[in-house]
C-alpha cells in the first residue's frame, strides 16, 4: 500500500496534456490531482477535508471491502469469512472490484486501485477525493451525527481495547459478546438526536473512569447484605421503574449496556464500542443516492472541463464517458434492475436535471419548481441541496416529471384480495406527485429497519425482558432469523426475553417469540 498525502493544490495554468496513454506514476498522479483540485475550487467552490490517497492492490481492495472501508479495526472471525466470500466471488468472475473506496474521515482517505489507468485515477480522484469528500464535509446529517476528525483514533482505541480483553478474558469470551452485539447492531443506534454523535475523547475518559471506579469500589461482601425496604419488590411500582429504565427504548444495545444484570464492565464496554461504530455509519444508507449522485456529477463535470481545457485528450475523455455510462446504467426490471433504482443512475439524473432547470427551464419546470427554475445558479442550487437534504426529502423536493419520464416510472397497486394488478399512477400531474411520494417512501429511513422497542423488564421477579415489533400483517419477521437474533438478545440480557409482533393498526398480537434457557421458540 502506498500512501500519498495531499495538501491544498497550487494554482496551475497552461493547456498541456496531463498524461498520454494508460500508464501513470506519482508525478502524473500529483499533476492530475492539482488539475482536478483547481476546477473543484475555482469553478465549483467545493469545500473538502484534507485528502489522503492510498494506492492499493486488488487483494488489499478485498481487505477494504471486508472492513467496510475502514483502514483499521478490531479482529473478528466474521471479517475473515467475508474476505473469503468476496475473494472467491472475485476469482470466479462473479463480482468486480470498485475503482475506489472513500471513507468519511479527516483527513478523507480515498483508496485507489493500482490497476487503474491514468484516466481512471483522475476520474476517481474527482469522484472520491472531491465529490464524496465535499458531501461528507457539508451534508447536515454527516455534520450532526459524525465527527470525521476522531473516527480513526476511535477505531484505534477500539482495536486496542478488544485486544486487551482477548488477552485478559480469552478470545472465546470476547467473541461471544461481539457475535451477539453484531447481530443486534442494526437496532443499536439512536435515530432522533444528532447530539449523540461520537466523542472520542469523552469515550476514552468515560471508559477509564468506569474501570477505575469499579476497581476502587468493588467489595464482594455487598452482595450478601439484605435488601432494605425501598429495594424490596413490593415497594417498587412499575411506572417509576419504567422511568428509571427509560422505557420504551428502541436502542437495544444501549439498554443492554446500561441495564443488563449480569454483564461485566468490560462486556458493557465491548457492546458500547459496537454500537458507537454502528452509530457512525447511521447516516450512510439515508444518503446513498444523493452521495453517489453528487460524486458522479462532480467527476463528470470535472472530466468534461479537463477535456475542454486541453488537459486530457479525446481517447481519455471517451474512456471517462464510457466508465460513467456503465455506472449510471439503470437495468430494466427483467434485466436484473429489480424493484429499486440504481442510486448512481437516479442520483446523477436528478443532479443533472436540477442544473438544467436552473439554466434552461421549460414551462413545466417553471410550474413545478418556481423557486429554482431559471435562477441561473445551478452550482449554488446543487450545493444547497447536497448540504440540506437526505434521499427521502431530496426526492420529494426535486424529482421532476422529466426524470420520471426518463426512467419510465409508473406505480402499480397490488391488492392481494383481487386477481389483478392496478396501474394507479401514470404520467399526468396527479400521477407524477403520487410516483414521487412512492419513490421517496422507498428511501424513508423509517422503512429501513424494523420498529422494535423494549417495552418492559421485570427486574424484581424472573427478569423477563419484553420487546414489541409494531408491523403490518404480511410484513412480519422471518421466523428463523427472529429466533436466532432473539437468542443473542437473551445471551446478553442473561434471562428470558420475549418478542411480541403486534399489528400497528389494531394492536392485535400476531406472533410471540421467546428465548429461554438457551432456546428460542415461537408461539402462534
Amino acid at each position: 500500500m502506498m500512501d500519498l498525502r495531499l495538501g491544498p493544490a497550487p494554482a496551475r495554468t497552461g493547456s498541456s496534456l496531463l498524461y498520454q496513454g494508460n500508464d501513470w506514476n506519482f508525478e502524473i498522479l500529483r499533476d492530475c490531482y492539482d488539475a482536478v483540485a483547481e476546477i473543484a475550487d475555482r469553478e465549483l467552490g467545493l469545500t473538502v477535508y484534507p485528502n489522503r490517497l492510498e494506492i492499493i492492490t486488488s487483494e488489499q481492495m478485498l481487505d477494504v471491502y471486508t472492513a467496510h472501508g475502514m483502514p483499521l479495526g478490531y479482529r473478528h472471525w466474521s471479517l475473515g469469512k467475508r474476505f473469503i466470500s468476496h475473494e472467491n466471488a472475485y476469482r470466479r468472475g462473479m463480482m468486480g472490484l470498485a475503482y475506489e473506496v472513500v471513507i468519511n474521515s479527516d483527513p478523507c482517505i480515498s483508496y485507489l486501485m493500482e490497476e487503474n489507468s491514468a484516466t481512471m485515477q483522475t476520474l476517481v480522484i474527482a469522484h472520491a477525493a472531491f465529490g464524496h469528500n465535499h458531501f461528507f464535509h457539508n451534508n447536515r446529517l454527516f455534520r450532526e451525527w459524525t465527527n470525521a476528525s476522531e473516527i480513526l483514533d476511535y477505531l484505534e482505541f477500539a482495536r486496542g481495547y478488544i485486544h486487551q480483553c482477548e488477552e485478559r478474558y480469552g478470545i472465546a469470551a470476547v467473541e461471544r459478546i461481539l457475535d451477539a452485539a453484531h447481530a443486534l447492531q442494526g437496532q443499536g443506534v439512536h435515530r432522533h438526536s444528532g447530539a449523540r454523535r461520537l466523542d472520542l475523547r469523552g469515550e476514552q475518559l468515560r471508559a477509564q473512569a468506569r474501570r477505575q471506579h469499579e476497581e476502587a469500589t468493588f467489595n464482594d461482601l455487598w452482595r450478601t447484605l439484605p435488601l432494605d425496604d425501598e429495594q424490596q419488590p413490593e415497594a417498587a411500582s412499575s411506572d417509576p421503574l419504567r422511568r428509571r429504565l427509560g422505557l420504551p427504548e428502541e436502542n437495544l444495545l444501549y439498554f443492554l449496556e446500561k441495564h443488563a444484570p449480569l454483564l461485566a464492565s468490560w462486556e458493557r464496554e465491548v457492546i458500547r464500542i459496537v454500537r458507537m461504530i454502528a452509530q457512525y455509519f447511521y447516516p450512510q444508507p439515508q444518503l446513498k443516492m444523493m452521495n453517489e449522485g453528487c460524486a458522479t456529477w462532480v467527476h463528470d463535470y470535472i472530466m468534461r472541463r479537463l477535456h475542454e481545457n486541453g488537459r486530457i485528450d479525446d481517447a481519455s475523455y471517451l474512456e471517462a464517458i464510457h466508465s460513467t455510462s456503465n455506472v449510471i446504467t439503470q437495468p430494466d426490471f427483467d434485466a436484473g434492475g429489480g424493484p429499486s433504482f440504481n442510486p448512481y443512475a437516479l442520483g446523477f439524473a436528478m443532479m443533472r436535471d436540477i442544473a438544467r432547470i436552473c439554466s434552461a427551464p421549460t414551462a413545466e419546470d417553471r410550474a413545478w419548481f418556481p423557486d429554482i427554475a431559471g435562477n441561473g445558479q445551478p452550482i449554488g442550487t446543487l450545493k444547497h441541496a447536497w448540504a440540506e437534504f437526505r434521499d427521502e426529502s431530496f426526492i420529494l423536493q426535486f424529482l421532476s416529471p422529466a426524470v420520471i419520464r426518463q426512467f419510465r416510472m409508473f406505480r402499480i397497486h397490488d391488492d392481494t384480495s383481487t386477481p389483478y394488478l392496478l396501474v394507479d399512477a401514470i404520467h399526468d400531474d396527479a400521477g407524477y406527485r403520487d410516483i414521487r411520494r412512492t419513490v421517496a417512501q422507498a428511501h424513508d429511513p423509517a422503512n429501513m429497519h424494523a420498529e422494535i422497542e423494549i417495552t418492559g423488564a421485570n427486574m424484581h421477579a424472573d427478569r423477563l425482558l419484553t420487546m414489541e415489533h409494531r408491523t403490518a400483517r404480511g410484513h412480519q419477521l422471518q421466523p428463523s432469523d427472529a429466533r436466532q437474533t432473539l437468542q443473542h438478545m437473551a445471551d446478553l440480557w442473561g434471562y428470558g426475553v420475549q418478542l411480541i409482533e403486534r399489528d400497528m393498526h389494531d394492536g392485535t398480537v400476531l406472533t410471540t417469540y421467546e428465548a429461554t434457557g438457551g432456546n428460542a421458540r415461537k408461539r402462534e
